[in-house]
C-alpha cells in the first residue's frame, strides 16, 4: 500500500489490527485512528473456546443463524443485527470524515465481511458465502449519491514472495 496515495489509516483497536495498521501508515506519515467500532464480534460465551468446542457450538450456530437471521446472537455476546449497524455506522462515520479520499480499515474477519455484505445489500446470512483471508485487501468504493461498489475481495498477492 505504499504506493496508494492514503488521507487516513483507521483500525481496530486490538495489538494485532493496530500493529497491521502501523505498518501500512508508516510509509505515508499518517497517525493511526484506532476505532473501538472496528473491534471483531463479541462471540459471549464462545469466547476463549477451544477449536473443538468452538466448531462443536458454532455448528449450531449456523443452524439457528440460518433460521432467526440478524436476530439471532451469541450467548452473552453481540446480536448479528447490532454488530452490523454498529460496523455500518463506523462505515458512514469514516466515509463521511474522508470524502474523495483514500482510507485504509483494518479490521476482523466479521468486521470486513460484514461491510462487504451490508454494502452490497445482501443479508448477513450470507455471511458465510464471503471468504476473507488473513491479511488480505477488500476495496470498495463508495461514491457520492451511489451504492457502494466492491472494486476487489480478498486479494493476497501482495503477500506473495517476489
Amino acid at each position: 500500500m505504499k504506493d496508494v496515495p492514503l488521507t487516513r489509516v483507521y483500525s481496530s483497536p486490538l495489538k494485532r489490527a493496530m500493529d497491521t495498521a502501523a505498518a501500512v501508515a508508516s510509509p505515508h506519515n499518517l497517525e493511526v485512528l484506532p476505532e473501538p467500532d472496528l473491534r471483531e464480534i463479541h462471540v459471549g460465551e464462545m469466547e476463549g473456546m477451544s477449536l473443538d468446542t468452538f466448531g462443536q457450538n458454532f455448528s449450531q450456530f449456523l443452524v439457528d443463524w440460518q433460521i432467526k437471521g440478524d436476530a439471532i446472537d451469541f450467548k452473552g455476546g453481540e446480536n448479528l443485527g447490532q454488530f452490523r449497524d454498529r460496523v455500518w455506522e463506523v462505515v458512514g462515520r469514516i466515509v463521511d470524515a474522508n470524502p474523495g479520499g483514500s482510507v485504509v480499515v483494518v479490521s476482523h474477519y466479521f468486521v470486513t465481511a460484514t461491510i462487504v455484505c451490508t454494502a452490497l445489500g445482501m443479508p448477513l446470512t450470507h455471511l458465510v458465502r464471503v471468504r476473507i483471508q488473513p491479511s488480505s485487501r477488500t476495496i470498495l468504493e463508495f461514491a457520492d449519491g451511489c451504492q457502494p461498489r466492491l472494486l476487489l475481495l480478498s486479494d493476497t498477492c501482495h503477500l506473495k514472495e517476489r
